[in-house]
């Protein structure tokens, strides 16, 4: 049963959650850098980045999750404003083109070649399930299709371990790039 002691809902001892220490540290850091109290640079992608440790009774993953969606969009969105005050929204528009077109490349390679294989030994992501993302992206940059931030950042992919998956580190920082374009435009 789901408590709630401090910032979320807490999961039973019997389950894993995001370790509440760790959590409640990085959400007062966060709001104490976008209230101007410290000092820190800080941005969405930092936000995208984050991992915490599982540990039973822990916050429920998937409010804390919601929660980082929600921060990074509002720093996505202060960023917005603060580009567009100084240079104007065909700037910020002309820019935020040339970061989505830093995910061409490796979305125009075919499936099953997007990404560097997982090392022997090490876990990986399955390959048909990312290059199903990366159809997506392609069918939102190039059809207009509906997708969102949080669709990305939420889908999670099957284990495969070694050469019969993608490695996990440049599957994430591609799509955090991804999510990060995508919050720049919703």
């Amino acid at each position: 049963m789901a408590q709630n002691q401090g910032l979320f809902k807490t999961v039973s001892l019997l389950q894993s959650g995001y370790d509440r220490n760790e959590v409640d540290h990085y959400f007062k850091h966060a709001r104490e850098i976008y209230e101007g109290i410290s000092s820190d640079r800080f941005g969405a992608d930092d936000v995208q980045s984050v991992s915490f440790e599982l540990v039973r009774g822990g916050y429920a993953t998937h409010e804390v999750d919601a929660a980082l969606d929600r921060l990074a969009a509002a720093f996505v969105a202060r960023h917005r404003a603060d580009y567009i005050s100084k240079y104007g929204s065909d700037a910020w528009m002309t820019a935020l083109a040339d970061r989505a077109k830093t995910l061409y490349p490796r979305l125009s390679r075919p499936a099953g070649h997007r990404f560097v294989r997982a090392e022997r030994g090490q876990p990986g992501y399955k390959i048909n399930e990312v290059d199903t993302l990366c159809d997506q992206l392609i069918g939102y940059f190039d059809q207009r299709n509906h997708l969102t931030a949080a669709q990305i950042r939420g889908t999670t992919f099957s284990t495969a371990s070694g050469s019969s998956g993608y490695a996990e580190g440049p599957v994430d920082a591609f799509l955090a790039r991804a999510v990060e374009v995508l919050l720049g435009v919703e």
